[in-house]
């Protein structure tokens, strides 16, 4: 299906998402450390609830992303990025996919294109979330 506009509003919505999880985790960061959540938040049925709803959508986009990359170190790569930094790394992925196509290109490449395995961009990922933990981890 070639559609621009369909890409360009997707795009838009990856960025968007992209921007507005590097804006909340920023401000949340600001305002306690990663690692000072009150035990009985932790402790809370809907904090559970919701990280699991959380990681198993990162478990479902990651078997995706998973099969799109055909070499194992991306694979690894992407599965800790995924993990690591959530809708981030997946906003990421996709703005890499979607930037991939030429307005000319049908939609249907992002979905179904397999790739040799970057690994460059989730290499910068994990070095990225890496650093945030371990500023976190020492805050």
């Amino acid at each position: 299906m070639k559609n621009p506009l369909l890409l360009w509003s997707l795009r838009a919505l990856f960025l968007i998402v992209l921007a507005s999880m590097l804006f909340v985790t920023s401000w949340a960061s600001t305002q306690c450390p990663l690692f000072a959540i009150p035990a009985d938040v932790l402790r809370h049925p809907w904090f559970i609830a919701t990280l699991v709803d959380a990681y198993w959508g990162f478990v479902t986009f990651y078997v995706w992303a998973a099969w799109k990359e055909r070499g194992g170190a991306a694979r690894a790569l992407w599965l800790v990025a995924v993990l690591l930094l959530g809708n981030i790394a997946m906003a990421v992925y996709f703005l890499r996919e979607l930037f991939s196509l030429r307005l000319d290109e049908s939609l249907d490449l992002v979905f179904t294109r397999r790739n040799p395995g970057h690994l460059r961009l989730a290499g910068a990922l994990c070095a990225a979330a890496g650093v945030v933990y371990f500023v976190a981890w020492n805050s």
